[in-house]
């Protein structure tokens, strides 16, 4: 009985061998995926926000002035500062963010060179705080030990909560926010340049729901949430926007005796 299983694991050898190779390749093809889907974020992100802030601008220009021109000019202002303002602050942001979390991990890296005793101490600590027994801990700890490398992933994950390899947002990923947030603007502005303002507002307001939508449902794809559900809410959130700008855009010149 022992001997059939034996000779299956030798035939199975080469096979697992293979297998493993197959693994190790998805495993990269994985996080090459779940990097592309960042990308996909600042899409998401980028054209929500063109969407919705320029929908309460031109709906209080158009409620407050009803003049076509005026709504025109600020809707082109607004998409523009703010398709800079999104690149530019995604670039700067995630570039500070990566040069602190450069600047933790080379210091954690220090400590392990400085007193490399006490920071195995707090390896195993790390171990048993996760569940392991204070024998399987220190024996977790001991074999990484030996491999450098793991060893300092390991400690770094684990204590700081961050990964190794921490990468800068480049200008592809800020070009992306940037690029993404003209590409929402021009659905609550794009009626303004062939109707009327009275005409105009509820094609843009119909426009912006429509994208609203389809926004709602790549979000919820992405996240694995209710479709329906999902575009709801980003509706929602589009529609108390866009009525708190035209109410804003007509209240504040009454109130100011405009």
């Amino acid at each position: 009985m022992f001997k059939g299983t034996n000779e299956t694991i030798r035939e199975d050898q080469p096979h697992a061998s293979g297998g493993q190779e197959l693994r190790g390749t998805r495993l990269f093809a994985e996080k090459s995926r779940i990097e592309h889907l960042g990308r996909i974020r600042q899409l998401v992100f980028g054209s929500l926000d063109g969407l919705l802030v320029p929908l309460g601008v031109v709906s209080g220009v158009a409620g407050g002035t009803g003049d076509t021109k005026a709504v025109i000019v600020a809707g082109i202002a607004e998409a523009f500062a703010g398709a800079l303002s999104m690149g530019a602050g995604e670039y700067i942001a995630g570039r500070s963010e990566t040069q602190v979390q450069q600047t933790e991990i080379g210091r954690e890296l220090e400590e392990m060179r400085q007193d490399p005793a006490y920071e195995f101490q707090e390896m195993r600590r790390l171990f048993e705080h996760e569940g392991l027994s204070s024998e399987d801990a220190h024996q977790v700890a001991t074999t990484l030990a030996r491999y450098p490398e793991a060893y300092s992933r390991t400690m770094i994950e684990k204590e700081l909560g961050l990964q190794m390899d921490v990468s800068a947002v480049q200008l592809p990923e800020a070009l992306t926010m940037g690029v993404s947030y003209i590409a929402g603007s021009i659905f609550p502005l794009i009626a303004y340049f062939f109707l009327p303002v009275p005409a105009a507002l509820p094609v843009s307001l119909v426009l912006t729901v429509i994208a609203l939508i389809c926004v709602g449902i790549i979000r919820g794809k992405l996240a694995s949430l209710n479709l329906v559900r999902s575009a709801f809410e980003i509706v929602l959130v589009g529609g108390a926007s866009a009525l708190g700008g035209y109410l804003l855009g007509v209240l504040i010149p009454r109130l100011l005796g405009y």
